[in-house]
């Protein structure tokens, strides 16, 4: 007897010549209903139709078609066992042994922006059914959710009967497709509607096998979307990107996108920033009239921590910025774009890894941030709301100058990127001194000001806490520090703020903290 296809696809992709090799070299006939039907009938290749199949009629606008016991029954049925065998002649069952079914484009729909009622009409029902009774059944049948399983599948039967890790593979695969199906449903629900949801739930594609994680004895994947982020970055040269080069990169372009994105093709930026960032903390930024002048400034900040680390930039990166960019050691430079003549120079340095990150392939803004806990994960916004210094109060009796304002903004901005506790030091918009991850605020301020040393004079210092004590600021004061930002909120935010006035320093507070642990 010839063995039976069930076959009905959203995405026709290579489905005719698949079920042509199927019907010319396997002897398959094909069930098949609907626009897949007509596809494939226009193709001349025979097909029988499911309502012929069922003697029943599609229903209800086609919302109904496969949900029929002959179809569930000859995928369900096994062929071993005797209850089954009985069932199966008494009903007069024909044994389905191939399920190819992809579903509904309902990601494309909604991404789209669908109204409710056309989404809801492109959530499939009968396919992941089929799906999951086939997958369910894999020791007896095979399923296949994806065009690009069609040739390995042929390859397979070529050999023989097709083994039980094998149709075990499919099985799995199918589950994960409804899976990645309905938590796509589920998550549009809970946004189109504002309902909370009792599950996290979210599923990512494995993109590659890394070579290994933070070090070389634990293992690392890496998993993702592939139209949006790091996955849809274009790398023009050097290594694979590792687990620490993507945590980093987050990092660096996370920072540099406070002053905004610009590609080459677009109206040239007045804001030219560039960040250097190691180990997950800037190590130099700032902001200048051009790109190459903005890198030699952060890289003045701490040439040492400068080597090996990661640098981005908010605009193209022309020739000028590429010869000084040459001249160090660095694991990854990313940008919205480069000059031909930039990657020429780069091209010395063949382990360089660069990337192109345009403004589309940025996520939308109020995504969640998430990390893995023992037994879960912790869920929040991400800290990237816009910030509004209307909010911003001036507490001291010394108002900043305008100079020191712009000074104030930059070292607000980098700072909010600083593990904490985290103090930055700034002058003429450039960082001078960063003091990162340190347990107590006044050890941050101590690391960060003696980095700076002498050019602390007239500089700004940025904290992305309160002070509890007026320590920081005596601190502060010492070194030359004209101006302080930071949140407020302590209850002892009054010695601060004397102390501040007993030195004439200026302190303004945001009203709002950046803690980044």
């Amino acid at each position: 007897m010839s063995p039976l296809a069930l076959v009905s696809v959203s995405d026709k992709k290579n489905i005719i010549p698949f079920c042509k090799e199927l019907v010319e070299h396997f002897n398959y006939k094909i069930l098949s209903s609907g626009g897949t039907a007509k596809h494939l009938i226009e193709a001349e290749i025979p097909v029988i139709k499911v309502a012929d199949f069922t003697n029943s009629p599609e229903i209800l606008g086609g919302r109904v078609k496969t949900l029929h016991p002959k179809i569930h029954g000859g995928i369900l049925a096994k062929r071993t066992d005797e209850e089954h065998k009985k069932d199966i002649e008494a009903n007069n069952l024909e044994l389905i042994d191939l399920v190819v079914v992809n579903l509904y484009p309902f990601k494309k729909t909604v991404d789209h922006g669908a109204k409710w009622e056309d989404a809801i009409e492109n959530i499939d029902i009968g396919g992941p059914s089929m799906i999951r009774s086939a997958a369910k059944n894999h020791k007896d049948v095979s399923v296949l959710v994806d065009p690009c399983q069609y040739q390995d599948f042929l390859e397979e039967s070529k050999k023989g009967e097709l083994k039980d890790s094998y149709k075990a593979k499919l099985a799995l695969e199918a589950f994960q497709h409804t899976a990645d199906y309905d938590t796509a449903i589920s998550n549009w629900i809970s946004k189109e509607r504002d309902l909370q949801s009792s599950k996290y739930i979210e599923s990512y594609p494995l993109i590659k096998t890394l070579r290994y994680g933070e070090n070389p004895h634990q293992k690392a994947f890496w998993y993702g979307l592939s139209n949006i982020g790091w996955n849809s970055a274009e790398q023009l040269q050097g290594k694979d990107l590792s687990y620490n080069n993507l945590l980093d990169l987050e990092s660096a372009l996370s920072t540099v996108l406070e002053f905004g994105y610009t590609e080459k093709d677009e109206l040239t930026t007045d804001i030219f920033a560039s960040v250097i960032l190691k180990h997950n903390n800037p190590c130099g930024a700032s902001i200048s009239n051009s790109a190459s002048k903005a890198f030699l400034n952060a890289l003045e900040c701490d040439s040492v921590s400068a080597f090996g680390g990661i640098v981005a930039f908010n605009s193209n990166v022309d020739s000028e910025t590429a010869i000084h960019l040459k001249d160090i050691f660095l694991e990854c430079v990313v940008a919205p774009s480069f000059d031909e003549e930039a990657l020429e120079i780069l091209k010395v340095k063949k382990n360089l890894r660069i990337l192109k990150f345009s403004k589309d392939q940025l996520p939308k803004k109020n995504q969640n941030s998430t990390k893995s806990i023992m037994g879960g994960l912790l869920v929040q916004d991400t800290d990237d709301s816009i910030e509004k210094t209307e909010n911003w109060i001036s507490v001291t009796n010394k108002n900043p100058s305008n100079q020191i304002n712009l000074d104030l903004n930059f070292a607000w901005k980098i700072c909010k990127h600083v593990k904490s506790n985290a103090i930055v030091i700034a002058k003429d918009q450039k960082t001078i001194g960063i003091g990162a991850g340190q347990m107590n605020r006044v050890g941050a301020a101590k690391i960060a000001l003696k980095a700076a040393g002498r050019l602390c004079s007239d500089a700004v210092l940025a904290s992305d806490g309160f002070f509890p004590f007026a320590d920081t600021v005596e601190l502060a004061n010492e070194f030359g520090i004209k101006a302080i930002i930071q949140p407020g909120g302590s209850l002892r935010d009054q010695e601060s703020i004397d102390m501040c006035n007993s030195k004439g320093i200026s302190m303004v507070f945001t009203q709002k903290r950046h803690f980044l642990h």
